[in-house]
């Protein structure tokens, strides 16, 4: 397992939960809050599983539930930064990493893609 992919995608796990603790207990916060903290947390849980999938196709299968993870965290990232939830401040550096998370899965995704195809 690239265990650099597997412990960034942790750390970052743990970024969200200690953001999430950190927001207002505000319903709407709240809401969002739990949101984020799901799809945010199942990355890494996912990256697990691709990494001991049974298949190319089974790995790229998993590694796209990544990334959709991904991209609905930073949705759910923008949403409480646009609302006035939460001050951009205090979330830019996890939008940050999740837009580093989306390319590099992105790319993992692509060349896997086309290693597939070639096979």
């Amino acid at each position: 397992m690239n265990t650099d992919l597997r412990d960034r995608t942790k750390h970052f796990a743990l970024n969200i939960i200690s953001m999430f603790v950190a927001l207002p207990k505000k319903v709407e916060a709240q809401v969002i809050g739990k949101q984020v903290l799901r799809s945010g947390t199942a990355v890494g849980a996912n990256y697990c599983e691709a990494y001991r999938s049974r298949s190319s196709v089974e790995f790229i299968a998993k590694m796209g539930d990544c990334l959709k993870e991904l991209e609905e965290t930073a949705y759910w990232l923008e949403l409480l930064v646009e609302s006035g939830t939460a001050d951009q401040k205090n979330v830019a550096a996890v939008r940050k990493e999740c837009d580093e998370l989306i390319a590099i899965f992105v790319t993992i995704i692509r060349k896997s893609k086309k290693e597939e195809s070639i096979s």
